[in-house]
């Protein structure tokens, strides 16, 4: 029998096999039975991807997910970085699912953990991420974090390979959670948080990083304050470095893309 990565798939024969592997690997899966609508098969295969601890996966499974993620991704549609324009010199305002924007590196809001979002079928961008890396980033977050030894702090970033995403690298970021009353630390956290990405960017060469909202939603920052540190810091430390990095500022909701807009004075 040829192995499984030689064998021609459709898409569904491969959401098939990656439902029944990951099914496998839990005893206590076993007897769940694939559903049989493809929107109730991917809900479950993401969720299924979402629980996964970081253990190292099969040749096969491997090539079938990776032809699998980067399909699901082709077919959203990819977004070019060449195909935005600047709304200040080096200063991009897009609206869209930052797993199909092809650049550089693109930022995720990650936890202390830097494992990925484990709570299935989650709506954070951190859950996104990783579902549409594949569960190679978390093993590669898994394998970073082991080395340092202990949580990443708050306002500090780490860099990783991009796998099935279209983009290069993604870069990991632990902004601070908001308990109760915005205070300065929390300010100066996430300042830190935008500073860091930016020069572990420069520090690896690359030329242009896409920014999430990091700390909004479920973190609470409030999303107007959010923005303007965002902006603010991410010129400071282009003026002070004179580092010549494209910066996207990408949101996904209407009232975080107005904000942005009416802070940048684009049309």
């Amino acid at each position: 029998m040829l192995p499984v990565k030689q064998v021609a798939m459709t898409q569904s024969e491969r959401r098939k096999y990656l439902i029944q592997s990951l099914l496998w690997e839990n005893e206590q899966y076993k007897e769940i039975v694939i559903p049989r609508s493809n929107a109730e098969q991917k809900r479950i295969l993401r969720a299924l991807l979402n629980i996964r601890m970081p253990t190292p996966a099969s040749e096969d499974f491997l090539a079938v997910q990776d032809d699998y993620l980067q399909e699901e991704t082709k077919r959203k549609g990819i977004t070019e970085l060449a195909s935005l324009h600047p709304v200040q010199k080096e200063i991009y305002l897009w609206q869209g699912d930052i797993t199909t924007l092809r650049c550089d590196a693109i930022v995720n809001a990650a936890n202390s953990q830097m494992l990925g979002c484990f709570c299935p079928n989650h709506g954070c961008i951190d859950n996104a991420i990783h579902t549409f890396a594949g569960v190679q980033l978390r093993l590669a977050c898994a394998e970073l974090m082991k080395r340092q030894g202990h949580e990443e702090q708050t306002g500090q970033a780490k860099i990783t390979p991009a796998f099935n995403l279209p983009c290069r690298y993604v870069i990991h970021t632990v902004g601070p959670i908001v308990r109760g009353r915005l205070t300065k630390k929390d300010k100066e956290l996430l300042a830190s948080c935008y500073r860091s990405c930016l020069k572990l960017a420069d520090q690896n060469n690359l030329k242009n990083i896409a920014f999430c909202c990091i700390s909004t939603g479920e973190f609470h920052f409030p999303n107007d304050k959010a923005a303007q540190i965002a902006i603010q810091t991410v010129k400071d430390y282009k003026a002070q470095t004179r580092s010549e990095i494209e910066v996207i500022f990408n949101v996904f909701r209407e009232t975080d893309y107005n904000i942005y807009r009416e802070l940048l004075g684009s049309n």
